[in-house]
């Protein structure tokens, strides 16, 4: 019987539903998935519903198509979703890969003292408390993510480490009820040299990418701000483009790919 899926918006919750089937373990990592008339009748909805669900997952990365062949489930590196705003627990999971975090430090402190502009990063008062938090996030053991951040307190006190261990951003929709509406992302080249090479398991000079975020409330509100460095061997970006445009920036100036999350 097929499930009626009876909630909008249709789409996004057809891709839940994927996510969760994919998670289930019904698929394993070079599995055949679903066709999209299999998809069709499973959900009852449209092709073109089933068509576009499927190739955002295949966007993603979280599936490959074949040419031909049909759909598959992929495994190896981990996908970084540039579209969307992503729980890392949720993409190791859908990789086949067991997730876990290790919270490196948890501190309470006033956005004056901190190492960036947090006043203005923020939008908060100097003597404001703010979180710093350092979390190293782990696929099947290996760590892949050494998280920067720091966290507006009014929004989320009482934070511990235990609370931290898994996904922030379920934490903060589940039991904080907040309402995250995005980020305003920047990716750049790096090579991970020092403390961030030992506590990521690489050779000093091994290319990695870092990302300068900033994610918002409804209403445009900043939550957090974080500089996050991502293992370059662990971690592969998505992407789809629109339509060829037409860029013509200042003399001298540095190209940056600025990515607005839209979770």
């Amino acid at each position: 019987m097929a499930k009626r899926l009876i909630r909008e918006p249709i789409y996004q919750q057809l891709n839940r539903a994927l996510r969760d089937l994919l998670r289930s373990g019904a698929f394993k990592v070079g599995d055949q998935f679903l066709t999209e008339r299999q998809v069709g009748e499973r959900f009852d909805v449209s092709r073109a519903t089933a068509n576009k669900a499927l190739s955002n997952l295949v966007s993603e990365g979280v599936l490959e198509f074949k040419k031909g062949v049909g759909t598959f489930v992929r495994g190896g590196v981990l996908d970084y979703d540039l579209r969307s705003l992503v729980s890392f627990t949720e993409k190791a999971a859908v990789a086949g890969k067991t997730p876990s975090t290790r919270v490196l430090h948890l501190e309470a402190l006033l956005a004056k003292d901190a190492a960036v502009d947090l006043a203005a990063l923020l939008r908060v008062r100097p003597d404001e408390v703010v979180y710093y938090i350092e979390r190293l996030r782990l696929a099947d053991g290996s760590p892949v993510i050494l998280e920067h951040r720091h966290v507006v307190t009014k929004f989320c006190p009482d934070l511990s480490e235990a609370a931290l261990s898994g996904s922030l951003y379920g934490l903060w929709t589940d039991r904080y009820k907040l309402d995250i509406v995005g980020a305003d992302q920047t990716i750049r080249a790096v090579s991970i040299r020092g403390q961030e090479a030992r506590l990521l398991d690489v050779r000093s000079g091994t290319a990695g990418f870092r990302i300068t975020s900033t994610g918002y409330l409804s209403g445009g509100v900043p939550l957090w701000w974080e500089r996050t460095i991502f293992r370059g061997d662990a971690y592969a970006l998505h992407n789809r483009l629109g339509p060829v445009q037409t860029a013509r920036p200042a003399a001298g100036t540095l190209l940056d790919v600025d990515v607005p999350g839209n979770p």
